[in-house]
């Protein structure tokens, strides 16, 4: 994700670009930092309340706390895989993001089941693109870790699947 915001190009002049993170909820770490407050307004979104989270959804698969076009940006990662039907999130994803909007979303392909509270998916490079498909956003890019990337110990053991697309 530090790759990912770093090559950002948030050129707006003197406005301020919007963040949505989804689940946000501080567990192993969060990417806050990851953003200037001059030039971002984060806004972290989770299912329960807790380190990180400014908005609690009260239904996940239904954010009516959130305004169509929303985002300019849109960010999840380990989040992916903890919910039922990742379909439907990202169906929320596409409404919520402004046209033009990116988004980041890493989750694992590998590793051991990590119940918080449940652990249903692990995802490959054709997961994510048939997920942006059926939302219709646009994928640009998308690969999974591998034993030759440079990854800690930690890291390696989920072989993340990186996805970066627009809404068009």
């Amino acid at each position: 994700m530090e790759r990912f915001v770093s090559s950002l190009d948030n050129s707006n002049g003197n406005s301020i670009s919007r963040v949505l993170d989804f689940g946000s909820q501080c567990v192993n770490g969060n990417y806050k930092e990851l953003f200037d407050p001059d030039v971002w307004e984060y806004v972290g979104v989770d299912q329960t309340a807790g380190k990180n989270v400014d908005l609690v959804l009260s239904d996940p698969y239904n954010w009516a706390e959130i305004d169509n076009e929303f985002a300019d940006l849109l960010i999840s990662g380990q989040a992916l895989e903890h919910v039922e039907y990742p379909w439907i999130i990202f169906e929320e994803f596409f409404r919520v993001m402004k046209r033009g909007a990116l988004c980041c979303v890493i989750a694992p392909s590998s590793g051991p089941e990590h119940r918080y509270p449940i652990d249903c998916w692990r995802f490959y490079g054709d997961g994510m693109r048939a997920l942006c498909k059926h939302a219709n956003l646009t994928c640009l890019e998308c690969h999974t870790d591998s034993d030759e990337d440079d990854l800690d110990e930690e890291s390696r053991v989920w072989k993340d699947t990186i996805l970066i697309a627009k809404k068009q």
